[in-house]
């Protein structure tokens, strides 16, 4: 008789990162029907006992495990992952819009850690840090040799608990320390604003667990301020993806009802779902998050803003609108991140859990974005003067191992050279850029979204005021080979 093993069903919507969905299912496990490899797991004891007795120093037992575990599933694809005590934490806490730690949105800059905005009631925000101020020091540790993921992880820490920033804030062009007691901090996914009358803009930055009400109450708030309202932007831009609820729900509001947003099929029966714009597929607990918005919502004209950088639940979001020819899609060709993981949580050890991809996704075209993306209607460039560092950008055909549209993983042995070769550009754009720094000859530096010199936005904007478009004179289709068969 199979074993049945409780799996929470999640898309992969990310980047590498990726992130769940809310279905739940049951999966039969296939051990009854397929026998272990034995003299294979036998390789695999003999081995691990070889590196037990062997090794020049002592080794930690569960490590070795652990470390077997993690190789075998993420050498399946770039998303299929394991997970273990610290790096369990950090991924619940990324898909739930909350953490603890001091409440700031960063970047890096010139190797130092900068602060783009404080989450607003955040401990930063009370402390008086502001947009621009860059951190130097994190209690004892130098920022600058440091990656952002080792800087994060430094400022997070138990709520409580006390971490000291040193700051530098060039406007006043002096250096100083700041004392911070870590709290939970609550992350707004969605930000709006009216930017002229009669036109908004929404921006999602990821789609966690309090995305659809954040949509909600940002969207219900314009439609105050603009009843009337002529025209809206949805901002998706380097928004790596997140919940597949949240992207069905987004889709939703602008859709009609029972309009397929999404399907997946793996090889479990299990993974083979239609996902339609009702509130089935997206609320929570029989509440409908998106209970009571505007009609108008359902008709006003929406241009909506995608890059290299929008992956996952932003593209099931964009292919959606693009395939009900309910939006305009605007900007680069997306990410490619089209397939489907599920979250493995009963094994024997707590606090472990097993991500692997299980189906890929479809829009309701039927197309598959795997590898490939989605190609907006009107492809515009992030700046006037060009795509300056897009090539710089990391896409699902780049990473390896990665997913074909419809067969076997990739073996990474053919390189695009075309991508290559724009890299490389790039590459020594950036450098005389940064030798040039201060003088007539330095690249512009890429405006905040959604402010008055967002390139991008302002192109929206025109389009959907039926003004001309100034759109970009380099950008073609990416077309995506499948691997031939020998």
């Amino acid at each position: 008789m199979g074993t049945k093993l409780k799996v929470a069903s999640w898309v992969a919507l990310g980047a590498v990162a990726g992130a769940l969905t809310t279905l739940q299912f049951q999966a039969t496990a296939r051990s009854a029907s397929t026998p272990l490899p034995l003299e294979e797991m036998q390789q695999l004891a003999a081995v691990f006992d070889l590196v037990k007795r062997s090794y020049v120093e002592t080794v930690d037992e569960k490590k070795l495990i652990r470390d077997a575990i993690s190789g075998m599933v993420s050498g399946l694809d770039p998303h299929s992952q394991y997970f273990d005590g610290q790096s369990f934490k950090e991924f619940r806490e990324g898909i739930s819009g909350k953490f603890t730690g001091v409440g700031i949105q960063i970047e890096m800059e010139e190797g130092l850690v900068k602060v783009v905005s404080p989450i607003e009631g955040s401990p930063a925000f009370r402390a008086g840090l502001v947009s621009g101020d860059l951190i130097t020091r994190i209690d004892e540790t130098v920022v600058k040799g440091l990656t952002m993921d080792q800087a994060i992880k430094r400022m997070r820490g138990p709520s409580g608990t006390k971490v000291s920033l040193t700051i530098f804030r060039k406007s006043e062009n002096r250096t100083f320390p700041v004392s911070i007691i870590r709290e939970e901090i609550k992350t707004k996914s969605v930000r709006s604003k009216v930017m002229e009358p009669g036109y908004a803009w929404v921006r999602i930055n990821q789609f966690q667990e309090p995305t659809l009400r954040d949509f909600s109450e940002q969207m219900k708030e314009i439609f105050r301020q603009e009843p009337n309202l002529k025209g809206l932007v949805l901002d998706l831009r380097n928004d790596p993806g997140g919940l597949l609820d949240c992207a069905v729900g987004i889709s939703a509001a602008f859709l009609p009802k029972d309009a397929v947003v999404v399907s997946t099929n793996g090889q479990i029966p299990e993974s083979k779902s239609l996902l339609k714009a009702t509130p089935a597929f997206y609320s929570r607990d029989g509440f409908d998050p998106l209970g009571g918005m505007p009609a108008l919502i359902k008709s006003v004209p929406i241009v909506v803003l995608v890059n290299e950088g929008s992956a996952s639940a932003s593209e099931i979001v964009a292919g959606a609108l693009k395939d009900h020819k309910r939006a305009v899609i605007m900007g680069s060709q997306t990410f490619g991140k089209g397939s489907v993981q599920s979250e493995m949580t009963r094994l024997p050890l707590p606090n472990t859990s097993l991500k692997i991809t299980t189906a890929r996704y479809y829009t309701p075209s039927g197309q598959s974005i795997q590898a490939k993306g989605i190609v907006p209607d009107v492809l515009v460039d992030e700046t006037a003067q060009g795509n300056l560092f897009s090539a710089l950008r990391v896409r699902e055909a780049d990473l390896d191992h990665h997913l074909t549209a419809s067969g076997e993983a990739d073996k990474g042995e053919k390189k695009d050279e075309a991508r290559e070769k724009a890299r490389e550009e790039a590459l020594k754009k950036m450098e005389e850029a940064n030798a040039a720094k201060g003088t007539d000859k330095a690249l512009p530096r890429l405006p905040e979204y959604g402010t008055a010199e967002d390139f991008p936005l302002a192109q929206a904007l025109n389009q959907l005021k039926g003004r001309p478009v100034m759109v970009s004179k380099t950008q073609t289709e990416r077309k995506v080979e499948e691997p031939r068969s020998n």
